[in-house]
């Protein structure tokens, strides 16, 4: 009998199909997630490579960490800002777009755009913009309003930086919106404005049951892309004034390259990590009972 079956021919074609996918997550999530969880136990000293087992001590210090409670409530307001702005316009804009008119795909291309530009350019770009003396403030002076200086107080700062982020990346969800509500089949709608259906009762009960899989999809992709939201924090308010924007992502950045505190800071990745991954299976149960499957 031949080794070498069609069966396990077609086996061995699949793993080398997979291999690479599976090289990916072993070299970039696995390896790095066991690394940070071996730096979580150890005190380093970064300046002598010397490593001394702690054990739990970074976890504890969790608790009577004194900046955690202002962190984690700045990243619960810039995230919830981001995913709630960002789900709202991103559907708004495609459902105005769907429709066909002279100028969509110019308006498509408008918003899309910033998606493609640097991180960093746009959000130095922002920075000039939101100066005492900037663009905006230069704009309400022109219709005799006094602005703020907008990246120096703490209310105004994260307000910045949330509508900076969510500017950026709303196009990835009005593409994606828009492919969604593209797919909904057009004898529906015929059939419910015969039915007496109009607007609002047409969106609610047809159009967003339908597109539910895709609001799934954007709401993982943006919670997750809150979290981890690292340069415009960086470029536009290095986390001030005082910790106002200092999200979980930017300090573990600051602990761990800044004070040089590789556990402390190995800790709080993995925490963020727990963040992550619990929201999005939270977010994977509750789509039996909002996401519609058409059957």
């Amino acid at each position: 009998m031949r080794y070498w079956t069609t069966r396990r021919r077609d086996v061995l074609t699949g793993y080398l199909f997979i291999a690479p996918q599976l090289a990916g997550v072993l070299l970039f999530v696995l390896i790095p997630v066991g690394l940070a969880i071996w730096y979580s136990l150890n005190k380093w000293n970064v300046f002598t490579g010397k490593q001394v087992f702690v054990g739990a001590e970074h976890y504890a210090a969790l608790a009577s960490d004194p900046q955690l409670p202002s962190v984690l409530l700045a990243t619960v307001v810039f995230s919830g800002g981001v995913v709630v702005l960002n789900i709202t316009l991103g559907l708004l804009i495609a459902v105005l777009l769907n429709r066909r008119f002279r100028g969509a795909t110019f308006f498509r291309t408008l918003f899309f755009s910033p998606v493609v530009v640097s991180v960093v350019a746009w959000t130095l770009v922002w920075g000039f913009l939101l100066q005492d003396n900037g663009g905006i403030n230069g704009l309400l002076h022109a219709i005799g309003v006094d602005g703020p200086n907008w990246l120096q107080h703490g209310d105004t700062a994260m307000l910045s930086v949330i509508v900076s982020q969510v500017v950026r990346s709303v196009g990835v969800n009005m593409v994606l919106f828009l492919a969604a509500l593209q797919g909904v089949p057009s004898e529906l709608y015929e059939a419910a404005r015969i039915d007496g259906a109009r607007g609002r009762s047409i969106f609610a009960r047809i159009t967003l049951p339908l597109i539910s899989p895709t609001v799934l999809l954007t709401a993982i992709i943006t919670v997750v892309g809150a979290l981890q939201s690292f340069a415009q924090i960086a470029v536009l308010t290095g986390g001030g004034p005082e910790l106002s924007t200092t999200v979980l992502v930017y300090y573990v950045f600051q602990q761990a390259f800044e004070f040089n505190d590789i556990g402390y800071g190995s800790t709080l990745a993995l925490m963020l990590l727990s963040f992550v991954m619990v929201l999005t299976l939270l977010q994977w149960q509750l789509r039996r009972k909002w996401v519609f499957h058409e059957q």
